[in-house]
């Protein structure tokens, strides 16, 4: 029965993104978020003001570094949250060698 509705909430929930996807707007005449003057902003101005051979480099590390930082740390810790759960301990090695 969990499963089913498992399932059911999934089936759901993929639905409710594929009309999301679709619904959202694909031209820059629209106001969407993702088409403003930021881009263009950096794309002009960017090599300038970052001294930057590469742009993307420079606009990850100069103009959205706290962002950047923000991720590292994500990474940083579901790194050390996975390695800690999958290392043995000596308790576990003690454990397989009375067994």
């Amino acid at each position: 029965m969990k499963n089913v509705i498992a399932n059911i909430l999934f089936i759901v929930l993929f639905i409710i993104l594929v009309i999301a996807i679709f619904e959202m707007p694909t031209s820059p005449s629209t106001n969407a978020p993702a088409y403003n003057d930021v881009v263009d902003y950096y794309v002009e101005e960017g090599a300038d003001e970052t001294n930057a051979s590469n742009l993307i480099a420079g606009i990850l590390a100069d103009y959205r570094g706290f962002d950047t930082l923000g991720e590292n740390i994500v990474l940083f810790t579901s790194v050390v949250a996975v390695g800690s759960v999958l290392r043995s301990t000596k308790y576990d090695k003690e454990v397989k060698d009375n067994e």
